[in-house]
């Protein structure tokens, strides 16, 4: 069939191989016809399919959809994945798509599928390109869906819905229609339903054209990616929790530039930033000021620090932990502590990760305000913010370093200061700690 010779071509175009692919099927004529169109393909390909359904359990019609599904596996001798979420007909669309690829990435891990394939189409992209119009987002997200994404496959991208649908028909192929996705109450379905017909009846071709501005908006992402990496000035360098640049380039930069620049950066770190978070993040490059941050929503933020912008995920501090035996392991947050019986030594290391206790009440916890520690060897006290500063800990990773406390005092950060005070006594029996980070 002709449809099946195009779709070979859009397949040998992302690339992949001899590799199993977690086929998505909800039961739609959509998904559907992927699967014919992949078994038709696998054999050239070198692909091993499973097939992966998942019944939101928002209808009542969805136990029958399944079961359809999983007969047409059967019939096509793949195996069968299922998981039935049981989201109740109040869930929104928002939630469905959240718990469903969920779903997928978990059935994908234990089928040990490379990929998961989704049917998404022309038409689907034009109705996302349209939904993130009315939603205000900025030029990036208007570039829609891509034909590779991480570990998910698109390849119905350039195919429209009729002729998926004419596809089946002509193999006489039975497809299942999913009531959600007939329901108005989703914005999706409204877009489908009622705003592109209305504007089809303008503009003829306003799918196609809504799926070209998602395509030009891909490339001018893509371009403005590759661009980071030419701005040598800019440093950019990628960190554990997100991505930093040169503070004081940055802040050089015109303001148009700047803006363009924050929220390419940002996507490279796995944030979407809006235009005036954006504009939020150039004035903090502007000030100079370390130690300053501002939000950007959704659990990230902008700090700046020893002359870098740093955008950065809100790392959430661990629960304060209790040290309660006298050997064994004991974790907090990305750190890992061996505790042992030892005999303390004359000496110990202001900024090692090991260090020796004398029986008492031990804690791990977080910095916090206030805390001051006489370090190891000096004359006096100093604030733990002012420690963490000295070593040039980020901001956004001060709430996750331990703090050990003895008694309620401030003792011990591994690998920044060890106290004064705390001290077993040379050549007694002591509690030894071993930090390691992971």
């Amino acid at each position: 069939m002709e449809l099946e010779a195009q779709f070979t071509e859009a397949f040998r175009w992302l690339g992949v191989r001899r590799c199993c692919l977690l086929v998505a099927v909800s039961g739609g004529p959509d998904s559907v016809a992927l699967l014919r169109l992949l078994v038709a393909v696998a054999p050239e390909f070198g692909l091993t399919l499973v097939v992966a359904h998942v019944d939101h359990g928002i209808s009542r019609e969805s136990g029958a959809v399944a079961a359809g599904v999983a007969a047409l596996a059967a019939g096509l001798g793949l195996p069968f994945i299922e998981r039935q979420l049981r989201l109740g007909t109040s869930a929104s669309e928002t939630a469905a798509r959240t718990a469903r690829w969920r779903a997928l990435h978990q059935m994908q891990h234990a089928a040990g599928a490379a990929w998961i394939v989704a049917a998404h189409h022309l038409d689907d992209q034009a109705e996302t390109v349209m939904m993130r119009v009315l939603r205000g987002t900025g030029p990036a997200g208007l570039a829609g869906m891509s034909a590779r994404d991480g570990s998910v496959l698109r390849p119905l991208l350039s195919f429209r819905r009729e002729e998926l649908a004419q596809y089946l028909q002509l193999r006489g192929q039975e497809a299942w229609l999913d009531p959600a996705n007939r329901d108005p109450r989703h914005d999706r379905v409204w877009i489908r339903s009622e705003l592109i017909p209305v504007l089809q009846r303008r503009w003829p071709r306003v799918s196609d054209d809504l799926a070209r501005v998602g395509a030009d908006a891909r490339r001018w992402r893509t371009a403005w990616d590759d661009a980071l990496d030419e701005l040598g000035g800019l440093d950019l360098r990628s960190e554990p929790d997100g991505i930093s640049v040169a503070g004081g380039v940055l802040a050089g930069y015109s303001s148009d530039m700047g803006w363009a620049v924050v929220r390419a950066a940002a996507r490279r770190a796995g944030a979407t930033v809006s235009g005036a978070s954006a504009e939020r993040v150039m004035e903090l490059a502007r000030s100079g000021v370390s130690g300053r941050w501002v939000p950007l929503g959704d659990s990230w933020r902008a700090s700046n620090a020893f002359g870098r912008v740093r955008i950065e995920r809100v790392l959430p501090a661990p629960e304060q932990v209790a040290v309660t035996l006298a050997s064994g392991i004991v974790s907090w947050g990305e750190w890992t502590f061996t505790l042992s019986r030892d005999t303390a030594p004359g000496r110990q290391e202001r900024r090692g990760l090991t260090a020796w206790f004398p029986p008492g009440a031990l804690a791990i916890r977080s910095p916090a305000a206030g805390d001051r520690m006489q370090p190891l060897g000096g004359p006096g006290h100093r604030a733990v913010v002012r420690l963490l500063q000295d070593e040039r800990v980020p901001l956004n990773r001060r709430r996750v370093w331990p703090l050990l406390e003895l008694a309620g005092e401030p003792t011990w950060m591994p690998g920044i200061c060890r106290s004064q005070s705390g001290l077993p006594e040379p050549g007694t029996e002591a509690l030894r700690i071993d930090a390691v980070h992971s």
